[in-house]
């Protein structure tokens, strides 16, 4: 059963600024999915061309919009070949797989998306979950991701124990309405809203926890405002 969904799924990964890590993601990707589509989003580096040499398709930004709008265009591109004009074996892509360009998801996990994904009978929201594996998690990370976890999930109106988590999968019958929301980081944390609202079930996958020579690219400042903002509006409708 995972077997066929495999040959069903491709995976976005939204890279900015990543020449060191992309390459090796995108290629431990590759040995688990065949469509594997990489959004750079406007870096100045070797991004895109890391990305190729592993084997990714590369869409392009001509400047740096944001995470947010680097996943809907992914979203957007494995949404379009499934139509019923369309032919050969992108046609069928049923499933979008999400995850992040920096090594703080791992590929080989992957299968734990598919394996979930093979018992579901109606389109389903799949988020990780570190939160089983805290202990290498920094202190200060692992109380904002529970204070904001509780938080968005009493807006969302249903339990979801790590909704700072980027590592994803949706059946693509959903595409259509995550291709709104926020532009950058706030983004992730409205599609688990808006998914929520449309009466979608959010269920949640663990896998591990990686924190290596990572560097934020969030604004605390800016994103936070964002965040609270956002969290306003919702919380009025």
């Amino acid at each position: 059963m995972t077997e066929n969904i495999r040959s069903q799924t491709a995976a976005v990964i939204p890279a900015y600024q990543d020449e060191k890590h992309i390459g090796d993601i995108a290629r431990r990707t590759r040995e688990r999915l065949d469509h594997v589509l990489v959004v750079d989003d406007g870096s100045t580096d070797l991004t895109e061309q890391r990305a190729r040499e592993a084997g990714a398709e590369v869409i392009v930004h001509a400047q740096n919009q944001g995470k947010g709008e680097a996943i809907k265009t992914g979203l957007a591109h494995w949404r379009g070949p499934a139509n019923p004009s369309s032919s050969g074996q992108d046609a069928q892509i049923k499933w979008v797989i999400l995850l992040d360009s920096d090594g703080q998801h791992l590929p080989e996990e992957i299968d734990r998306f598919l394996l979930a994904a093979a018992s579901v009978t109606r389109p389903t929201f799949f988020i990780g979950n570190r939160m089983e594996d805290v202990a290498r998690m920094p202190f200060v990370r692992r109380v904002v991701n529970r204070y904001m976890s509780n938080q968005i999930s009493r807006v969302c109106g249903q339990k979801i124990p790590d909704t700072q988590c980027g590592y994803r999968m949706l059946d693509r019958q959903l595409i259509p309405d995550m291709l709104g929301g926020g532009h950058r980081y706030d983004y992730e944390t409205e599609a688990l809203i808006i998914a929520s609202r449309k009466g979608y079930r959010i269920e949640s996958v663990p896998i591990t926890t990686v924190y290596t020579d990572q560097v934020s690219k969030i604004h605390p400042g800016r994103d936070a405002l964002r965040f609270l903002k956002m969290m306003r509006r919702y919380r009025k409708t």
